[in-house]
């Protein structure tokens, strides 16, 4: 037998992939020097991020049986070079002063790269920590929360230095590399594998880990209830997320009387929050259930939301911000374990990529909601009380899944007990 990877270089692979692609966070940086340089209209260049999102959610639906296939390291590969060919082949896409190359490389290459990047690495953590799935997607995931902090200033700076083009060139070519050998160690564990004691301190009754709630693939889990639910629940969280994002400077300076730069201060810190978010509700989650974690998510977020119109306290408000987007970021980071709960690890990739589709449906909804309550209002009232209600939904949606997982548990333990008797009653309740 071979020597055992380190699963914590696993998870230090896995946050080195997720802070390249999580450079998509900074796309704002590019805004105004592109609109600068070219005249390009504010519409066009937000729509390279939009499209970068969107294939984020598509290919990782499409390439998530790739990965299942071809497994995290040759997946990883194939992210590296997608995601570099995309961000320096914008370079040539700014040299040749053509808006629809920047589309087709950073949106359509690069959101390819994001999306095959955005899962491997997690569908292989959750496997390698059977006893701390929140905290191991957690911390990969906040790489991803993190990265604009990091590479927002590298950007600012190479654009002074040497211009967009080359920008993206050095910035696709450091991405390139630093994918490509994270992805080298990436790989799933041996057959049969737990961490060293976790048998041990299971016997003693030191750990107490649920069972997976079924051994499903991809095709199997789109076909049954909690998959739904959890879909939609990630869509809510999202929308509600990017709408916030997307108007948060302007609601604090109408609501809280911020300044200008206090505000775009505000903006920056929403940013930490995120990331922390990632690591500590997903954390958190591994001691309180993914159900649960969910639930407190959106009873969070649906009083938050009600309050913010009334709140005219700039600390009061800000912390309600920041408090919203810590569970924005926490949907991201628990949504791998709890799909690893619900369905097992069969096809986990395959069936993270699916669900990824709702962020891309999110990214497209989410801010076009808030312009749209936006018009019809003279101020941002109907647009929080709106998404308050999506949040209220959601809430429910928490509440179901939690009575669908308890009956499929009774219905698994009734089938211990008289197997033969409830075999044929849990395989119709299942789908």
């Amino acid at each position: 037998m071979g020597k055992v990877k380190n699963r914590w270089l696993i998870a230090a692979s896995a946050v080195g992939i997720h802070i390249s692609i999580g450079s998509v966070y900074a796309w704002s940086v590019y805004t105004k020097p592109l609109i600068q340089k070219f005249g390009w209209e504010l519409a066009d260049t937000q729509f390279t991020f939009s499209l970068a999102i969107f294939f984020l959610g598509i290919s990782a639906a499409f390439l998530g049986h790739y990965l299942e296939k071809k497994g995290p390291r040759k997946s990883g590969l194939l992210a590296a070079i997608f995601f570099g060919i995309g961000i320096a082949g914008s370079g040539l896409a700014i040299f040749m002063e053509s808006i629809y190359l920047l589309y087709l490389f950073y949106g359509v290459f690069g959101g390819i790269g994001l999306g095959l990047g955005y899962i491997t690495p997690v569908s292989t953590l959750v496997k390698w920590f059977p006893d701390k799935r929140g905290l191991a997607t957690g911390l990969a995931i906040m790489g991803f929360g993190f990265a604009a902090l990091i590479s927002s200033p590298v950007m600012v700076y190479l654009i002074s230095a040497v211009g967009i083009a080359n920008t993206f060139f050095i910035m696709g070519s450091v991405y390139f590399v630093i994918i490509f050998f994270s992805s080298l160690y990436l790989a799933p564990p041996p057959k049969d594998w737990v961490p060293e004691g976790f048998k041990a301190s299971e016997t003693a009754g030191k750990k107490i880990v649920k069972e997976d709630l079924s051994q499903l693939t991809a095709n199997e889990a789109v076909k049954t209830k909690r998959f739904w639910y959890l879909w939609l629940m990630l869509f809510i969280n999202i929308s509600c997320g990017i709408a916030i994002i997307s108007v948060a400077s302007p609601m604090a300076q109408e609501y809280a009387g911020m300044t200008v730069v206090a505000a775009a201060t505000m903006v920056g810190i929403m940013g930490l929050f995120n990331g922390a978010g990632r690591i500590g509700w997903a954390s958190f989650s591994d001691y309180i259930g993914r159900p649960a974690m969910y639930t407190i998510f959106f009873a969070i977020q649906v009083i938050a939301f009600f309050l913010l119109p009334t709140v005219t306290n700039a600390l009061v408000f800000q912390g309600l911000i920041f408090l919203i987007l810590s569970c924005y970021g926490g949907g991201f980071a628990t949504i791998p374990a709890y799909i690893g709960d619900m369905f097992g690890t069969k096809q986990l990739g395959a069936i993270h990529g699916y669900m990824l589709t709702a962020w891309a449906a999110a990214g497209m909804a989410g801010p076009l909601f808030a312009a749209w309550t936006r018009t019809i209002s003279e101020n941002y009232n109907v647009t929080l009380y709106f998404f308050a209600g999506l949040l209220i939904v959601a809430l429910v949606f928490s509440l179901l899944i939690r009575l669908d997982i308890k009956r499929l548990r009774n219905l698994k333990a009734e089938k211990v007990a008289t197997p033969r008797a409830v075999t044929p009653v849990l395989e119709t309740v299942e789908n």
